[in-house]
């Protein structure tokens, strides 16, 4: 065994007999991540068309950082593209602004899906159009996820200001029907963040019930931490998921982080790019992911000592991580939805062809 699977091999929490729900008997990469990351998280544009208050960009400077690098160019794209693709990874297409204000963002994602990479696209839906909205679908982006917050037009001019409650339900609504009609493998789910004056179950039960999304992912209000002004006490579900003594951080053993520049960040927390793990231009994926830098974070948490890094010891965000209740569990309840939506619309439309049969025949 080598030196580095040695570092990686599992280990056990203390004294943990059942886990709970966030955590699990055993730690270290996941098996989809040994050989390349199951994710790779792309601040692909910095501009955005919105103000909203629980957003660590609205509340920083950091798009003014980025102002050489506004959108990821189709360069380092494609490179990403191509290496991730082999390996069936996700592309999580975010950042510190709106992925569909890039100006190549449906040919781009076209192309990573036709090399092979799973899409993950998170919006606030605002820029969707019929014309953008049908390529997506043909081509099957895996999940496109809505980010809402709301279920009224008050709430949504407070937590999304500067865009339209109206325009959201027509192209949120367009695109379900367009899905279905195509029968695409494109899960669709909406998302809100848990925050004070926001009641989260009321806006899950609005995005399944009236608008028909796949899935509906709450999201706990996050501070980042990193050259912000967000204040924990607007958080309306403050309890953490992992005690951070005891579990390794999740995000190091199965995702990481690459900028508009192509640099690579240690995880989602590092917002501001304080790290750099290598650059997509220079190095491959692979070896970055398998390098030196990444060893350390890894080896570290496995053996409980996490917090001696100081970026994951001053992180605020650690805690609201799980190894159970994540992006993965999203998706698979998303596509058993999808299956269960389209199988009844066949359903229902073998019985109208049935009903017009017989009348015919009559």
């Amino acid at each position: 065994m080598t030196e580095a699977a040695l570092s990686e091999s599992p280990v056990a929490p203390r004294g943990k007999a059942s886990p709970p729900t966030h955590v699990q008997e055993e730690y270290g990469l996941r098996p989809e991540a040994a050989e390349f990351p199951m994710m790779l998280v792309l601040s692909f544009v910095y501009p955005c068309n919105a103000e909203c208050p629980h957003c660590p960009y609205t509340n920083s400077n950091i798009r003014d950082t980025y102002k050489d690098a506004p959108f990821m160019s189709e360069e380092i794209f494609k490179k990403i593209a191509d290496e991730a693709g082999p390996h069936g990874a996700y592309l999580r297409i975010s950042g510190g602004g709106e992925p569909m204000l890039h100006p190549k963002a449906v040919e781009l994602f076209t192309y990573a899906k036709k090399v092979g990479c799973k899409i993950g696209l998170i919006t606030n839906g605002s820029a969707f159009t019929e014309r953008n909205s049908l390529p997506l679908l043909e081509a099957g982006l895996d999940m496109i996820e809505f980010s809402v917050d709301a279920r009224d037009p008050e709430t949504y001019a407070i937590v999304r200001k500067g865009l339209k409650w109206e325009r959201l339900l027509q192209n949120a609504r367009r695109m379900i029907d367009m899905r279905n009609s195509l029968g695409s493998a494109s899960k669709i789910v909406a998302s809100g963040v848990n925050q004070k004056g926001v009641d989260i179950d009321a806006v899950e039960k609005f995005w399944r019930d009236e608008i028909g999304v796949d899935n509906f992912i709450k999201r706990k209000f996050l501070t980042w931490g990193v050259n912000t002004d967000l204040d924990a006490s607007r958080s309306a579900d403050p309890a953490p998921y992992l005690n951070t003594e005891d579990v390794p951080c999740p995000f190091i053993f199965e995702r990481l982080n690459i900028d508009s520049r192509g640099n690579v960040m240690v995880c989602g927390y590092d917002i501001a790019a304080n790290t750099s793990m290598g650059m997509v231009g220079e190095q491959s994926i692979r070896d970055i992911w398998h390098g030196e830098g990444f060893q350390h974070y890894r080896d570290k948490h496995l053996a409980r000592e996490g917090n001696d890094i100081s970026m994951c010891r001053t992180c605020p965000d650690w805690k609201y991580r799980s190894w159970q209740h994540n992006y993965w569990k999203v998706v698979k309840d998303a596509e058993a939805n999808r299956q269960t939506k389209l199988g009844r619309l066949s359903l229902d439309d073998d019985f109208q062809s049935a009903a017009a049969g017989d009348g015919a025949a009559s």
